[in-house]
């Protein structure tokens, strides 16, 4: 490189000359600096991001702390509702579901419309309009429509739409577009993730709305925001005191409000992703600094001592070191920040097609920035402490002594020397190995760390499309799921099944209820179904059907842990609607499920146990396809019809989903798993390199072909890389499992399952960054100047 300037110190010229020489390998460190930094500033920034969203939204447009639904309650009751205790604002509207006649789709959109007060805006729950106006009053057949639904059929002010409420058809203007904060992330009956032409919200006024479904001077549904100091529990126990007489299921914080609940559920997986994997990077990194750094305390030994005998102290000697290692760690923290910044950008863009958010910008606070650079710095630091302590504590004159040759005579080494069946290269490949045990266990440490991140970042997709597989072609391989507006005779079963296109139909009631087991309760729905129904059911960790005895409930796994309960416990069952009594129910099974909370029980029995007849919600179907065109259109047009659940669209838009998302996410690990990789065997085949250049043209020059020295070379870190991969799959199995447990919640358990192809993908990267990483030394042994080394002791 070109001569310094003479302003700069001795010890800063050569800390400058040091890093031209080391680039590649200060570079490759770098940028497993970065991967961390990468990491933690998208998880980060995205997890602020979210959160100050979330809470900016909320405040501005008023979104309720409680939700107190009902069957028909007298508007009366708002003012009483407004004076309990905590109750900051409050406010009455009806909640009607609905089915849409959509232009250009033949299959049903299921939805619902809410009423707007007849003047101004909600005191609770406002919209915001991304154009257009809101409904004027008086006026019947006007509407705002839910953005996404009306961007997904392409609607704009003044279309009109089809809306089927209580069986009776109306055509509605859509005067308005505009965002909710209860429709953040806006999902229908049976699915994951959001399917914007098969779930739609409107909003009409309260008057058009309440004269459309005979609700006039009437409610079935209150929303409350509390005081700051309010305590929610005791809000919802009055307010289901108050509502009680008018068949109020039960009122429900934001926990159980769906989409918040899907919120939430993701700031807490981003929270987990930044808590686990940026310690994997920086623990990799620290290792490679610790083998660097040692590298050229070793080849800089007697320079040590000329330095010292020159009077530099031992403070400068570590000074400039730990300078060289603050400078690797600063570029890596520098290109780790830009690339989260630029990462965490496109999530954002991400998250705004599921989330729906007036607006979502990436911005990770100062506290990150600082946070991440710092544990950075002090981690690789702490990586060349130890290093850096050995060069302070030689003295000049033991430093320019040349350190003793490695002793091969006794142990292992002595043991690998007579071992005939190996042959001369593999033999000083296993006592370059001996020489160095510490730096070969990290080696194998860091190798195997990238193989377990890949091994556990790919397991989740494996988790997820074992718990898609379960809810749909296993538990659910229904094709349509029809819910009635309110329960009806099996004679509706009757009907149904006798439609053109419909080869099997299976009835099922729902019913919401509070099951309670001592002091714990939990507010769930019991679905009953038939005992030899094939149409959905609940199943085991094997994909076995499990039954409930006669009179008893199968519980998931989850909803048994929350209560407390195993098989064989009684639990009550307060039902929250209807006549309302009280069942005492035994635990038949508790078994696994991947998605809700679930309690079945056979259909007559539940039946029985209500006092009531024959009774349904609802009917589960398979279909013809060739006709399922016009037995959509009839279901449009049936007046029992709430909603109709397509299972095919669901487990269809899940997969799309996990393709563009998941995989997208899957390729940002395999590039980081392949960092760490690429760090860690270059850094360790380089170091070597450097270490037996005088060795390895010995060796040329003693008639050695180039093939036969870039084995003893290069064997080394092929035999690390083959003990790292079992080491990596262990490993990785570990975090698999870690991350399951850790991303699961209330509304999915991610099952832990790992394919054998996320065994083989990863060991083929591992062996591809290897491969690469290795041949970029073998160029340079190519180009090695066999005079030039064997001039000099290095």
């Amino acid at each position: 490189m070109s001569r310094l300037p003479t302003w700069m110190g001795a010890l800063d010229r050569k800390l400058v000359r040091e890093l031209w020489r080391m680039k590649t390998q200060a570079l490759a460190i770098a940028f497993v600096i970065a991967g961390g930094v990468a990491v933690h500033l998208l998880a980060a920034g995205m997890l602020s991001s979210l959160q100050e969203t979330r809470r900016a939204y909320y405040e501005r447009y008023l979104f309720a702390d409680v939700w107190a639904p009902t069957v028909r309650a007298p508007q009366r009751l708002i003012t009483e509702i407004r004076g309990i205790d905590g109750v900051q604002a409050a406010t009455t509207r009806l909640r009607v579901p609905a089915l849409f006649a959509m232009e250009g789709m033949s299959a049903p959109a299921s939805g619902e419309v809410l009423s707007l007060p007849d003047a101004g805006e909600a005191a609770v729950n406002r919209l915001h309009l991304v154009r257009g106006r809101l409904p004027i009053p008086g006026q019947r057949s006007e509407a705002v429509a839910l953005q996404a639904f009306a961007d997904a059929h392409g609607l704009e002010i003044g279309d009109t739409v089809s809306v089927t409420l209580y069986g009776g058809r109306r055509r509605l203007t859509v005067v308005g577009i505009a965002l909710s904060p209860e429709h953040v992330y806006a999902i229908g009956p049976g699915q994951f993730v959001p399917d914007d032409r098969l779930f739609g919200v409107l909003w009409m006024r309260r008057g058009a709305l309440a004269q459309a479904v005979n609700q006039d001077e009437a409610f079935n549904e209150a929303v409350v925001r509390l005081a700051r100091d309010a305590s929610e529990p005791a809000v919802i126990a009055q307010l289901d005191r108050l509502l009680e007489p008018y068949g109020a299921p039960g009122a429900y914080g934001r926990a159980d409000q769906i989409s918040d609940a899907f919120v939430s559920s993701e700031i807490d997986q981003l929270a987990t992703m930044g808590r686990v994997l940026p310690p994997i990077f920086l623990l990799v990194a620290a290792f490679l600094v610790n083998v660097v750094v040692s590298r050229l305390i070793a080849v800089q030994r007697a320079g040590i001592g000329l330095l010292k005998a020159f009077g530099y102290r031992d403070r400068d000697i570590v000074g400039h070191y730990l300078k060289l290692v603050a400078v690797i760690a600063a570029t890596g923290v520098l290109i780790g920040g830009g690339a989260g910044i630029w990462l965490g950008r496109g999530m954002a863009e991400l998250y705004m097609e599921y989330y729906r958010f007036p607006f979502l910008l990436f911005r990770a606070n100062l506290a990150d920035y600082a946070t991440v650079g710092g544990v950075a710095l002090l981690t690789v630091v702490g990586g060349a402490a130890l290093a850096v302590r050995r060069a302070a504590a030689l003295s000049p004159a033991e430093a320019m002594t040349p350190a003793p040759p490695p002793d091969y005579s006794r142990a292992a080494g002595a043991w690998i020397t007579r071992m005939k069946v190996l042959d001369q290269q593999s033999r000083m490949i296993l006592r370059q190995i001996i020489r160095w045990p510490w730096r070969a266990a990290l080696t194998v440490a860091g190798i195997a760390a990238s193989g377990a991140l890949l091994i556990g970042t790919m397991s989740m997709m494996d988790g997820i499309k074992v718990m898609i597989d379960s809810s749909f072609t296993v538990s659910n391989p229904h094709d349509v799921s029809v819910s009635f507006v309110e329960s009806r005779s099996r004679g509706a079963l009757f009907s149904l099944a006798r439609e053109d296109g419909v080869l099997t139909s299976e009835p099922f009631r729902i019913v919401p209820v509070r099951l309670r087991h001592g002091a714990r309760e939990e507010r769930v729905v019991i679905t009953g179904a038939p005992l030899d129904g094939t149409l959905s059911r609940m199943v085991d960790s094997h994909n076995r059907p499990v039954w409930p005895h006669p009179g008893g409930l199968v519980l998931s796994g989850d909803l048994a842990a929350k209560l407390q309960v195993k098989a064989g416990d009684l639990v009550e069952a307060q039902v929250t609607e209807g006549r309302r009594p009280l069942l005492s129910l035994p635990v038949a099974a508790v078994t696994t499920s991947y998605v809700g909370s679930g309690a079945r029980m056979e259909l007559a029995d539940l039946n029985r146990a209500l006092g009531e007849g024959s009774q349904i919600s609802g009917v589960w179907l398979t279909i013809d396809g060739d006709q399922a065109e016009a037995l959509y259109t009839r279901l449009k047009e049936t007046p029992m019809v709430a909603g109709v659940g397509l299972q095919a669209e669901a487990a269809k838009k899940l997969a799309a989903m996990l393709d563009e998302n998941l995989g997208r996410s899957i390729l940002i690990f395999i590039f980081f798993a392949g960092l760490i990789a690429s760090g860690v065997v270059y850094n360790t085949v380089r170091i070597s390199f450097a270490e037996r250049q005088r060795e390895l043209a010995s060796l040329r020059v003693l008639g050695f072909s180039r093939a036969d020295v870039s084995y003893i070379l290069l064997g080394e870190v092929a035999f690390l890389t083959l003990l790292a991969l079992p080491l990596g799959a262990a490993a990785g199995t570990g975090l698999a499992w870690y991350l399951a447990q850790a991303m699961s919640s209330d509304l999915f358990r991610l099952p832990f399952a790992i394919a054998p192809a996320t065994f083989g993908v990863a060991g083929a990267v591992v062996l591809l960054v290897t491969i690469v990483a290795s041949l970029m030394v073998r160029a340079q042994i190519d180009r090695l100047d066999m005079a030039e080394v064997l001039k000099t002791g290095e």
